[in-house]
């Protein structure tokens, strides 16, 4: 049936007071209801018309019950996969926030009741919002694309880019509702006005400045996790459980298996690294982390920023000294109210820079009291590369005029004059090659 005929029907069914309501007057409308009678004493002609009825009567109310489920299928999410609790029926459950309209309007959000209300808002029907939703431990297709990029460590990061169908639904999410809900100063990664730029910023001028890094930071926020953020938000358990899957898919692996190809996951659906709504989330998601670990940086002399998963504390020059800023208490109060708050620190990122060295935040050096700026080394090297090309020389097998752009753009966030004079310089040269 069309999707229009699927609604005309739904309606049909609700103004009838229910399936079974419509399905008995259906039958008596189109002369299919047959009264029950005792045979006893029915002729052989009597009783073989009477069974004719019924038989007709049963597959009538068969095809019936059919149009209805399909008709309510149409119209209700039914199931979202495995291990996702869904119930229609649910109009309201224990865990949803008191007075949730009053906590949406605080943050401008658009009144979500329903299931329907989303996937209007979305642009989607039904039955489309459940197939993005819906989650299965082994898919044969995915909503997503992988590919990688090297890490500066070394190795490589899996990123999950969705497709566009996906990737529009969760911009409408980013839009109306992420970008929306409260996060602390303290953040500085992927907000508008913010940057690596005014993350460094915030710790120019600092005796010590000490680096942590959290472990796995999206795959540590898992769906549930996310429906948290949502329901707190002011979303009730329906639209806040559609909302978290839309964002969210387990980390998978490829398997070629006779021919086919399989995603099969290999653990519960989390923030994927490519989604636009990912970032976002996590910052709102850490609002309480940042509060306290600001809250602990303050106690103790200390200056407190968050770039993703990138946590920085300086101690300034006119603050404690060294002697008594106590680093390792620092340390071990830090991580553990990032344990606390559901997440791990990586050990082997932990850095202590001090004065005497190089003090590096987020890829930009703040030595001294003046600006952020990129390490001397990668500017002389980024002159050296433009000044082969002017030169007719190749680059080296290794390098591309993409990622000297890259690193001409990041030059300019901290230097305009510098980094726009080699931007002007790449342009040029791309323009004469043609």
């Amino acid at each position: 049936m069309a999707t229009d005929d699927l609604a005309t029907l739904w309606r049909a069914i609700r103004q009838a007071g229910g399936v079974q309501p419509y399905i008995d007057a259906e039958l008596q409308r189109r002369g299919f209801a047959t009264a029950r009678r005792d045979t006893e004493g029915m002729s052989k002609r009597q009783l073989d018309d009477y069974k004719k009825a019924l038989k007709a009567e049963a597959a009538e109310r068969k095809a019936l019950k059919k149009a209805a489920w399909l008709a309510y299928k149409a119209n209700h999410i039914v199931h979202l996969g495995d291990g996702v609790y869904f119930n229609d029926a649910d109009d309201f459950d224990r865990y949803d926030p008191p007075e949730p309209e009053a906590r949406r309007a605080e943050n401008e959000l658009p009144p979500l009741e329903t299931p329907t209300d989303l996937a209007e808002a979305l642009g989607v029907g039904i039955p489309e919002l459940r197939w993005m939703a819906y989650h299965r431990d082994l898919a044969e297709r995915i909503h997503y694309r992988r590919f990688t990029i090297p890490k500066k460590s070394g190795g490589e990061r899996a990123i999950w880019a969705p497709l566009p169908k996906l990737k529009a639904a969760q911009r409408w999410i980013l839009r109306a509702i992420v970008e929306r809900l409260p996060v602390h100063g303290a953040a500085h990664g992927f907000l508008p006005g913010r940057s690596i730029f005014t993350n460094a910023k915030a710790h120019t001028g600092a005796r010590i400045v000490l680096g942590m890094d959290l472990e796995d930071f999206f795959p540590t926020v898992t769906w549930r996790r996310v429906k948290g953020v949502f329901r707190t938000a002011g979303y009730r358990e329906q639209v806040a459980t559609l909302l978290a899957m839309l964002c969210t898919e387990a980390p998978r692996e490829v398997i070629e298996h006779d021919g086919r190809t399989y995603f099969a996951a290999l653990g519960p659906r989390c923030l994927p690294q490519g989604a636009p709504t990912s970032p976002a989330l996590t910052n709102t998601l850490c609002l309480r982390l940042d509060r306290r670990l600001a809250g602990l940086a303050r106690s103790q002399g200390w200056r407190y920023t968050r770039y993703a998963d990138d946590l920085t504390f300086s101690l300034p020059m006119g603050g404690r000294s060294p002697a008594k800023a106590r680093v390792g208490t620092l340390i071990g109060s830090a991580r553990r109210i990032v344990e606390d708050e559901g997440f791990a620190v990586n050990a082997d990122k932990t850095r202590v820079l001090r004065r005497g060295s190089q003090q590096k935040v987020t890829g930009l050096v703040v030595n001294g009291d003046g600006p952020p700026r990129v390490p001397r080394t990668l500017r002389r090297q980024l002159r050296a590369a433009i000044h082969n090309l002017e030169s007719g020389r190749p680059l080296p097998p290794d390098e591309s005029f993409a990622r000297l752009c890259g690193y001409a753009a990041y030059v300019h966030l901290a230097d305009a004059d510098e980094g726009r004079a080699m931007l002007d310089a790449l342009h040029d040269l791309a323009a004469a090659a043609g």
